[in-house]
């Protein structure tokens, strides 16, 4: 009945009735080819030990040490932010004047915070003294409490406990996620910043900062000059090493040239982990 409808019906009309079909057809084919394609693959991931390919979402994101740390143009000055001790008494940026600080800004509610804090202890457990300090400072509304109890329950041992619980210190640090670490050198300039996680104990990690202490703490009064703050390349007497060569390319902190004061924000900081 159809086809003596069709046959009967202008040639216009016919065309139009023919494309239809075939372009109808030619979807049903690549239907029916992409689901026997997909099956395919998947038997020979099950049966032949092959991989299917991931995901976006169980793709696993990059190690935290692989991390690259943008830093600023010019060395920039640091408000001295207050903040208190595990005794609750007050204490400043000012205090660690003279030594060079990794200044940690981080949350027990931060996921990536939480992961890192164990790779900072142990930082500062090998780099730790007179030189050089890890300060994790906490910006947990809960308190000290709060902030005891996570490290009882990782094991630090090594990182002093300091919270600021007013909320102040982050945005006058122009801290706009967690975690954020800034660099500051002995005489409590901003040496560069890394937003996001880092595997702070990692041996290349430790050498760079090694030497960054090294430099400034024999520099004397002199230090004010930031080209002294920068790594050392390998010595002339040997080749350098891999180590050398991968935290001077990936890990090391890109240093200031000159002092810049840091400019202001009188926004509130828009929080992510």
């Amino acid at each position: 009945m159809r086809l003596t409808i069709l046959k009967s019906a202008p040639p216009s009309v016919r065309k139009i009735a023919i494309v239809a079909t075939t372009v109808a057809i030619a979807a049903a084919a690549a239907l029916l080819l992409g689901y026997a394609g997909n099956s395919f693959l998947t038997f020979r991931a099950e049966h032949k030990g092959l991989e299917a390919t991931p995901s976006l979402a169980e793709t696993p994101s990059p190690s935290p040490g692989a991390a690259v740390i943008p830093l600023l143009d010019r060395p920039g000055t640091v408000p001295n932010v207050g903040f208190a001790g595990a005794d609750g008494g007050a204490r400043s940026l000012a205090d660690f004047r003279g030594k060079v600080v990794l200044l940690n800004i981080w949350a027990t509610w931060c996921v990536p915070c939480r992961r890192e804090i164990p790779s900072l202890d142990r930082l500062q457990a090998e780099l730790g003294g007179p030189d050089f300090e890890v300060i994790a400072l906490s910006i947990d509304r809960g308190g000290a409490e709060v902030v005891r109890e996570f490290y009882d329950e990782v094991g630090v041992s090594g990182l002093a406990l300091h919270i600021d619980d007013s909320g102040q210190a982050a945005p006058a640090l122009n801290v706009v996620g967690l975690p954020t670490t800034l660099l500051i050198d002995a005489e409590g300039r901003e040496l560069g910043r890394l937003v996001g996680p880092a595997e702070w104990d990692a041996p290349d990690m430790i050498a760079f900062l090694g030497d960054v202490v090294a430099r400034q703490m024999s520099a004397g009064p002199e230090r004010s000059d930031p080209a002294l703050a920068r790594p050392r390349r390998a010595a002339a007497t040997r080749p350098p090493s891999g180590a050398d060569v991968r935290y001077a390319q990936a890990l090391t902190l890109p240093l200031l040239d000159a002092p810049r004061p840091l400019p202001g924000q009188e926004e509130q900081p828009s929080w992510h982990c």
